[in-house]
Protein backbone atom coordinates (compact mmCIF):
# COMPACT_ATOMS: atom_id res chain seq x y z
CA UNK A 1 0.00 0.00 0.00
CA UNK A 2 1.34 3.77 -0.62
CA UNK A 3 0.11 7.21 -0.33
CA UNK A 4 1.58 10.26 -1.55
CA UNK A 5 3.31 13.00 0.56
CA UNK A 6 5.49 16.07 -0.08
CA UNK A 7 6.33 19.59 1.62
CA UNK A 8 4.49 22.34 0.93
CA UNK A 9 6.22 25.11 -0.73
CA UNK A 10 5.15 28.13 0.89
CA UNK A 11 5.59 27.07 4.46
CA UNK A 12 7.27 23.76 3.97
CA UNK A 13 4.73 21.79 6.17
CA UNK A 14 4.38 17.67 5.25
CA UNK A 15 1.75 17.51 3.49
CA UNK A 16 -0.45 13.93 1.93
CA UNK A 17 -2.48 14.11 -1.40
CA UNK A 18 -6.02 12.92 -0.03
CA UNK A 19 -9.23 13.04 -2.61
CA UNK A 20 -10.00 16.26 -2.06
CA UNK A 21 -6.28 17.61 -2.24
CA UNK A 22 -3.16 18.23 0.22
CA UNK A 23 -3.48 17.71 3.72
CA UNK A 24 -1.37 18.39 6.59
CA UNK A 25 -2.18 14.89 8.40
CA UNK A 26 -1.68 11.36 6.95
CA UNK A 27 -5.04 9.78 8.21
CA UNK A 28 -7.39 10.25 5.36
CA UNK A 29 -5.15 9.78 2.86
CA UNK A 30 -5.49 8.10 -0.41
CA UNK A 31 -4.06 4.79 0.08
CA UNK A 32 -3.61 3.21 -3.33
CA UNK A 33 -2.84 -1.21 -3.94
CA UNK A 34 -1.32 -1.29 -7.17
CA UNK A 35 0.71 0.28 -9.28
CA UNK A 36 -2.15 2.18 -11.70
CA UNK A 37 -2.59 3.94 -8.27
CA UNK A 38 0.78 4.60 -7.83
CA UNK A 39 1.56 5.74 -10.80
CA UNK A 40 -1.31 8.08 -10.57
CA UNK A 41 -0.40 9.21 -7.17
CA UNK A 42 3.48 9.98 -8.72
CA UNK A 43 1.27 11.63 -11.74
CA UNK A 44 -0.35 13.85 -8.92
CA UNK A 45 2.72 14.27 -7.83
CA UNK A 46 5.15 15.79 -10.31
CA UNK A 47 1.91 17.91 -12.00
CA UNK A 48 1.77 19.68 -8.05
CA UNK A 49 5.43 20.05 -8.51
CA UNK A 50 5.28 21.19 -11.48
CA UNK A 51 2.82 24.06 -10.66
CA UNK A 52 5.21 24.95 -7.34
CA UNK A 53 2.52 23.62 -5.18
CA UNK A 54 4.72 21.21 -2.93
CA UNK A 55 8.81 19.87 -3.27
CA UNK A 56 10.01 16.17 -2.07
CA UNK A 57 7.17 14.90 -3.53
CA UNK A 58 7.15 11.09 -3.11
CA UNK A 59 5.09 7.86 -3.04
CA UNK A 60 5.96 6.02 0.15
CA UNK A 61 4.41 2.52 1.54
CA UNK A 62 2.30 2.48 4.15
CA UNK A 63 0.54 -0.25 6.31
CA UNK A 64 -2.89 0.07 7.80
CA UNK A 65 -3.41 -0.96 11.63
CA UNK A 66 -6.81 -1.26 12.68
CA UNK A 67 -7.84 1.57 10.32
CA UNK A 68 -4.82 4.21 11.09
CA UNK A 69 -2.54 4.50 8.18
CA UNK A 70 1.43 4.18 9.37
CA UNK A 71 4.29 4.43 7.53
CA UNK A 72 6.44 1.93 7.66
CA UNK A 73 9.81 3.99 7.39
CA UNK A 74 11.13 5.61 10.46
CA UNK A 75 11.61 9.05 8.76
CA UNK A 76 8.28 8.61 6.93
CA UNK A 77 6.65 8.44 10.55
CA UNK A 78 8.39 11.22 11.93
CA UNK A 79 7.43 13.66 9.25
CA UNK A 80 3.68 11.91 9.99
CA UNK A 81 4.10 12.89 13.52
CA UNK A 82 6.42 16.24 13.90
CA UNK A 83 9.86 16.33 15.82
CA UNK A 84 10.89 14.12 17.95
CA UNK A 85 12.22 16.41 21.06
CA UNK A 86 8.91 17.98 21.68
CA UNK A 87 5.90 16.20 21.95
CA UNK A 88 4.04 19.75 22.66
CA UNK A 89 5.06 21.02 19.47
CA UNK A 90 4.16 19.73 15.52
CA UNK A 91 1.64 17.42 14.54
CA UNK A 92 1.80 14.85 17.47
CA UNK A 93 0.60 17.24 19.77
CA UNK A 94 -2.47 16.86 17.57
CA UNK A 95 -4.52 14.11 18.99
CA UNK A 96 -6.07 12.69 15.40
CA UNK A 97 -2.40 13.01 14.19
CA UNK A 98 -0.24 11.07 17.34
CA UNK A 99 -1.13 7.78 16.00
CA UNK A 100 1.17 7.81 13.05
CA UNK A 101 4.18 7.53 14.93
CA UNK A 102 3.01 4.48 16.86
Amino acid sequence: MKVLTANRLIDGEAVWYAADGWQETIQGAEVVADKDGEARLEAIGAAAYAANQVLDVAVIDVVLADGVIVPTRLRERIRAAGPTNRNDLGKQARSHAASAAA
